[in-house]
Order: structure tokens, then sequence, then C-alpha cells
């Protein structure tokens, strides 16, 4: 077995039981000792998991745990993907729209090729690379300063300055996690303050967020269900979620098959 896919193997236990001991998978995969903890070494660089004595656990959870863009960008891809298109749907030609960082706006980008005359504001530098690969000159892409966070969001009082002196038609919103009570939440308290000034632009706000995001609570409240327009997330999403959502904005459920309207 190659070593990928032990990683993927290990990956996966983690996501499944929270935790993983080394003598477990020594076992479980047949390999040493050595060739496991080079491993887990390997999957704790790219922010998978948390290196312990004897094994690794999960880095999801906490409310201050920030996974990076390159750990989240391997997480429930089908299902963001579908999000991605339903997303892009919303969007129409010749209008200003915001992008917030995170995989989820970022497969979103890369949805919006076929969007004429656009311009997007955004305050990650990898949404904003995607936007502009395709070279279009119908398009402006604007970025706004900032410090880097683990999640390659640019935050702070320069993000949020330039955010507040502007006016977007449609923003769409990604979050850490989503819950009663918390509302929409994110691990990073610069961010938070980034994102609500970037909520604050939109003639109309647009979460986009899988369903593993639900229960999640982060440290930082973004914003309320209700101050919320629209939420567009997948299939996998409970139904009692569904119900307490539903109460307070529009909610789209999309898959790889079509799209559910909540309300």
């Amino acid at each position: 077995m190659l070593a990928r896919q032990r990683q993927e193997v290990i990956l996966d236990e983690v996501r499944r039981t929270g935790a993983v001991q080394v003598g477990d998978l020594v076992q479980r995969l047949g390999v040493s000792d050595m060739t496991i903890r080079r491993d887990l070494d390997a999957l704790a660089r790219r922010g998978l998991v948390e290196k312990v004595y004897g094994g690794a656990t999960s880095t999801i959870g906490r409310s201050t745990d920030e996974p990076g863009f390159e750990a989240k960008s391997v997480r429930q891809l089908a299902e963001k993907e579908a999000i991605a298109r339903l997303a892009a749907e919303q969007v129409r030609p010749g209008t200003a729209i915001g992008l917030s960082a995170g995989t989820t706006t970022w497969t979103l980008a890369r949805h919006l090729d076929e969007v004429a005359d656009l311009t997007v504001v955004t305050n990650s530098v990898r949404v904003a690379d995607a936007l502009q690969q395709r070279g279009r000159t119908d398009r402006t892409v604007v970025l706004t300063g900032g410090v880097r966070t683990p999640s390659d969001a640019l935050v702070g009082p320069v993000a949020v300055q330039a955010l507040r002196s502007l006016h977007l038609d449609l923003v769409f919103l990604g979050v850490h996690g989503m819950a009663p009570r918390a509302g929409f939440t994110t691990p990073n308290l610069n961010e938070s303050e980034t994102n609500r000034a970037l909520a604050e632009a939109a003639g109309r706000l647009v979460v986009v967020a899988d369903s593993s995001k639900w229960s999640t609570v982060g440290i930082s409240t973004i914003v309320d269900f209700n101050e919320v327009d629209l939420l567009i997330s997948d299939q996998g999403l409970p139904g009692d979620a569904r119900q307490l959502l539903a109460e307070h904005v529009e909610l789209l459920l999309a898959d790889q098959q079509g799209v559910e309207e909540e309300r």
C-alpha cells in the first residue's frame, strides 16, 4: 500500500472515531511503527490530524480549532460541488458580489465562469486566484488587504475598513459551523469581525455550508440565522436542522441530482 493510500485510511479512521493509536494502525496496515509515525507527521503538517502521545486525534470539534485550507479542501468534496453549482445560479450578470474566504466559496468561484460583467470583492487570495485564472476582460476582482489566517482569509482592521465602504448586491459567506443559539460561527475572532463587515455590505446575504457544519460551534458568531436571506446546504442536513433553519431563513438543499427547496 502506498503512503497516500495509508494516510487516507488513517484519516478516514480519525474522522470516524475521533482518534487513532499507532499500535492499532500497525496491526491494521501491516507496516512498521516508524512508518505509521511518518504518516501521522505528514497528516499533522497538513493540518488534518493533531498528533498526541501514542497516536493522533481529530482537529475538528473545539471552538477555537481552525483547520488550514488544505485540510478543509479534502472534506465533503461532492457536497461542496453541488452547493457551488446551485449558488452560482443565484448570480446575475452585471452585479457586484462578495465572496468570503473558505473552500466552499473557493469552489463557487470556479463555477462563475459563465457569468458576464461581474465585479467580485473577496478577502481570500485563493478565491481571487480562482476568479482570475480564466483571464476574462469583463471581470473585476477586488482583494482586500489584511493579515492572513490559517484558512487563507485576509482579516483585521485593513480588511474591515475596506469592506465597510462597499455596497454589494449579493454576498456569499462560508462558515465554520452552524448551530442553534450560536448561529453561523468561526473559530477566528478577527475573521469573525471581517466576515461581519462583509455581511453588512450585502444587499442579499447567502451562507454556503455543507451539512457537516451542523452542530459545530466556533468561538465567535458571525451572524444569527435570522440575519441571513438564504442558506444553501446539502441533502445530508438532518431533519431537525432543516425544520429549525427553515423557520428563520430560506433553505435550499443541493445534491448531484437536483435541488430540494425547504422554504
